[in-house]
C-alpha cells in the first residue's frame, strides 16, 4: 500500500507540535476538513471520580454520512491516504500525526502508521516512540483501542492523544483514584521520570506495556483491550464487550470521560452508575 507524501517533512520536533496543532486546526476548520461533533458536557460524580459525560448535541454525523455513502467494492481506509488538511506532520519514517476529523474533544490527535498495520496487532517500539514524541509536545492522555470491541472505528493501526481533560490539575478524572483500585478489571503501573527523549521515553512506555500485558496474562490470540497512558502512569483494561445498556465505551471511558447519544441514555447512566458500566464492559 502507498505511503502518503507529506508537506510537513522533516519530522516534527516536540516544541513545534502545539503551534502546528493550532495552525492545522484553524486551517482544517476553514476548509471543512475538520468536523467537530457538538456535545453538552455534564459532571456525574461517583466514589470521588468526577466523570465527564458528554451528550450529543445533534444527529450522529458519522452515521449520517455512512448512510448516504454507496457501498464500496473495496473497504475505504481514510488513514492510508489522509486528507492533507488534517495532517499535522510526520513523526518518524513509520508514523504521522493527524487531527481526528470527527472530534468530540478539541485538538484530538491520531498517531497513525504510514503503512497499513492491523489495529489489533501488538504495539511496537516504533509506535511508542511516535507517541512519546507527541506526549513530549502535548502533556495529555495517550490511548489505544485494540479492535472494535475496545472502541476502534478503523482497522488501520492508530494511537490517539488528547489534551488534559481536568478537572483542575488532573489530566483525566480517573486520576483522582489511580493508582488505586477502580471497580473494573485492570492493571496499572507508575512510570519513571519523563526524560523528554522520544527514544528513551518510548522504550519506557513499551516496557510498561509489556509488563501490564504479562501481568494480565494477555497473549496470543490477542483479546480486545484499552491502553491509557500519561507521562506518569499507564493503565490497561481487557474488554469483554463494546457496550452495555446501549452505551458504547472506548478507552476514554476508563479515563473518566463517557459519551451518550441522548438524554435517555444519560438517565440510564445516572441510574446504573459510570463505574458499573465500566465493570460490565471490562473482561
Amino acid at each position: 500500500m502507498s505511503t502518503p507524501s507529506l508537506p510537513h517533512e522533516p519530522s516534527l520536533r516536540p516544541e513545534d507540535l502545539w503551534p502546528r496543532i493550532v495552525s492545522t486546526t484553524r486551517h482544517a476548520l476553514a476548509t471543512g476538513a475538520l468536523q467537530p461533533i457538538a456535545t453538552e458536557c455534564q459532571t456525574l460524580e461517583e466514589k470521588g471520580i468526577p466523570f465527564q459525560v458528554r451528550v450529543l448535541g445533534r444527529a450522529h454525523l458519522k452515521d449520517e454520512r455512512a448512510k448516504r455513502e454507496k457501498p464500496r467494492a473495496v473497504p475505504f481506509d481514510p488513514l492510508e491516504n489522509p486528507d492533507p488538511d488534517l495532517i499535522v506532520g510526520g513523526l518518524s519514517p513509520t508514523h504521522l500525526c493527524l487531527l481526528n476529523k470527527f472530534n468530540v474533544v478539541e485538538h484530538h490527535l491520531l498517531i497513525v502508521t504510514r503503512a497499513f498495520e492491523e489495529q489489533e496487532s501488538l504495539l511496537t517500539a516504533a509506535d511508542f516512540e511516535a507517541l512519546a514524541l507527541c506526549m513530549d509536545g502535548l502533556d495529555g492522555l495517550g490511548f489505544y483501542n485494540s479492535g472494535e470491541v475496545a472502541g476502534a472505528s478503523q482497522p488501520h493501526k492508530h494511537l490517539q492523544l488528547i489534551p488534559s481533560l481536568g478537572p483542575e490539575d488532573l489530566r483525566v478524572p480517573m486520576e483522582k483514584v489511580l493508582p488505586g483500585a477502580p471497580a473494573f478489571a485492570h492493571a496499572v503501573t507508575r512510570l519513571g521520570p519523563w526524560e523528554s527523549s522520544p527514544t528513551r521515553d518510548g522504550a519506557r512506555l513499551l516496557a510498561a506495556y509489556q509488563s501490564l500485558m504479562k501481568q494480565l496474562g494477555i497473549g496470543h490470540p490477542l483479546p480486545p483491550y484499552n491502553l491509557l497512558t500519561t507521562r506518569d502512569w499507564m493503565l490497561l483494561v481487557p474488554r469483554a464487550r463494546a457496550e452495555s445498556h446501549g452505551i458504547n465505551v472506548n478507552a476514554m471511558g476508563f479515563a473518566g470521560s463517557l459519551l451518550v447519544k441522548n438524554q435517555e441514555q444519560l438517565q440510564r447512566l445516572q441510574e446504573l452508575g459510570p463505574l458499573e458500566l465500566l465493570r460490565q464492559v471490562a473482561a
